[in-house]
């Protein structure tokens, strides 16, 4: 029988329909990710592999946040022993640079990372931004999202609701759910102030050694990890080394699976 020519409409639809079904299935979740840097697909892959429905929502293209520049846009990454377990894990090959000193290459660390995470289960939803959060009885039950695009454009368009029983902090530096919840829902978080304390200036052993203590819940159902964990709890950034980011999308996963069980 000849084949049928390829219909543009019926293009349209697939994308549309299994588009719509992928998000209205995860309307509601068990964890919601917001933040697809290291921290973020780390900790989505051992949720997902473990079996828990878990979404993340990522404002940019792509995903993997500042790991794919490397240093500089040289596109290599530096993990210490931690990282290194990790990425090993995940199957990334690891050369050894000096005693407690690794390198990886960037691009194939995020992309095999991605890809281990989406096989696993994690729903990735790119191009979404969270612009406020579902609080009820001073308790976050799930996030407020809509287009990146509306933003940038500077559209008024109403977001939609996404149920979460918990959510992660992922977005790094600007420690954005945080921010949301200390600025607009005037709510006093987990540190000493009640506020997000800032990063301070780049310190890679100090950096690396406080994320793994601040990778915790900050406020009922909301943990951060990452960088964004080190912004909320004033402790130095880290540069161009990433054991820290995995190590504490790890723990973060681990944290949350405990309360799940």
């Amino acid at each position: 029988m000849p084949k049928k020519p390829l219909n543009d409409i019926v293009i349209s639809r697939a994308i549309i329909e299994s588009f719509s079904d992928k998000l209205i299935r995860h309307l509601s979740t068990d964890v919601a990710i917001v933040g697809a840097g290291p921290a973020g697909l780390v900790a989505g892959y051992y949720l997902a592999e473990a079996g828990i429905k878990v979404s993340m929502f990522e404002r940019k293209l792509s995903v993997g946040g500042g790991m794919w520049g490397g240093g500089m846009m040289f596109n290599e990454i530096v993990v210490q022993e931690k990282g290194r377990k990790i990425l090993r894990e995940f199957g990334v090959p690891v050369k050894k640079y000096r005693q407690q000193y690794y390198t990886a290459d960037s691009v194939q660390a995020v992309s095999t990372i991605c890809s281990r995470g989406t096989l696993a289960g994690l729903k990735v939803f790119n191009l979404i931004e969270v612009e406020d959060l579902m609080i009820r009885s001073n308790v976050v039950k799930g996030l407020v999202v809509n287009w990146s695009a509306v933003s940038l454009a500077g559209l008024h368009v109403d977001p939609l609701s996404v149920e979460s029983r918990f959510v992660i902090d992922a977005t790094g530096h600007p420690c954005e759910i945080s921010r949301l919840l200390e600025q607009k829902a005037k709510i006093k978080l987990a540190t000493e102030t009640g506020s997000v304390l800032g990063e301070k200036s780049m310190w890679a052993e100090m950096g690396e050694n406080a994320m793994y203590v601040n990778t915790r819940e900050i406020f009922p159902n909301v943990y951060v990890a990452g960088m964004a964990a080190n912004a909320v709890f004033g402790s130095p950034r880290m540069g161009p080394i990433f054991g820290g980011m995995l190590v504490s999308g790890k723990r973060v996963a681990q944290l949350i699976k405990k309360r799940l069980s």
